[in-house]
């Protein structure tokens, strides 16, 4: 028997129903990754375009939703806004970014479990994003994707130091020499990697400088990261648009 709770959502993909209702995936605070029928939302009118807007990838919602642990698909009683974006849906660069972080999601979430901490990196990095400068849109990409891999069970282990210079991505440590594989990161790369891995605030993404080259070299090793570590994870559609806007 379903029953009626309240959750944030965070949407991450939504597609055609019938003639006027969608399915959204959506991830839960309470639920994790779920799926829901919209009804109506694709209703001809202005109502039916307003509420279709609430179901753009990235979107935060507070939600009333209808939960059966039997069922492989939900209904949502109610919705709203949870945080309304003043730029994430408009500037071309952070729309960029954020739709990078939803499609990494995408191809992450394996299971449908709970995980209100990883709600939590979602939902504040994407409020970080509308608000954010310059710098911490540029750099956020490779926050998001470094902190995704430790709430996703595989942390980066230690730290850069003249004694531990290498990042072997396949084991997810700092190590003192190279590994016998190619899927590791030394010197710059390495130093910069573990500058933004102790990170404690948001804000401190806006002093770390890097060039273009060498940001795309750093998100390119951490997409390696992810897939070395989330089986069946597949190719990413956004990487060359954000390739494109942040350079």
């Amino acid at each position: 028997m379903s029953q009626v709770f309240k959750t944030k959502g965070i949407v991450l993909r939504t597609v055609k129903y019938g003639e006027t209702s969608i399915i959204a995936s959506v991830y839960t605070e309470l639920f994790g990754v779920q799926s829901y029928i919209v009804k109506g939302v694709r209703q001809t009118g202005r109502k039916g375009q307003n509420k279709s807007s609430f179901f753009q990838p990235a979107s935060i919602l507070e939600m009333e939703v209808y939960n059966n642990n039997f069922k492989n698909l939900q209904f949502i009683k109610d919705y709203q806004w949870d945080h309304l974006y003043t730029t994430v849906f408009f500037d071309v660069v952070k729309n960029a970014v954020a739709m990078y972080m939803i499609e990494l999601l995408q191809h992450s979430l394996k299971q449908p479990e709970a995980n209100p901490e990883l709600f939590y990196l979602i939902e504040s990095s994407l409020k970080q994003l509308d608000n954010g400068n310059d710098a911490l849109t540029a750099n956020l990409p490779l926050y998001f994707t470094l902190h995704l891999g430790t709430e996703l069970g595989f942390q980066l282990q230690g730290e850069y130091s003249a004694a531990t210079p290498i990042i072997d991505l396949a084991e997810g440590q700092f190590t003192a020499s190279f590994p016998s594989h190619t899927s590791y990161i030394d010197g710059e790369m390495a130093r910069v990697t573990s500058a933004i891995n102790s990170i404690s605030f948001y804000s401190d993404l806006e002093k770390i400088k890097l060039g273009r080259n060498t940001r795309k070299q750093l998100l390119e090793a951490y997409q390696s990261y992810i897939t070395l570590h989330v089986p069946d994870f597949g190719e990413m559609r956004s990487w060359k648009v954000l390739q494109e806007v942040l350079s």
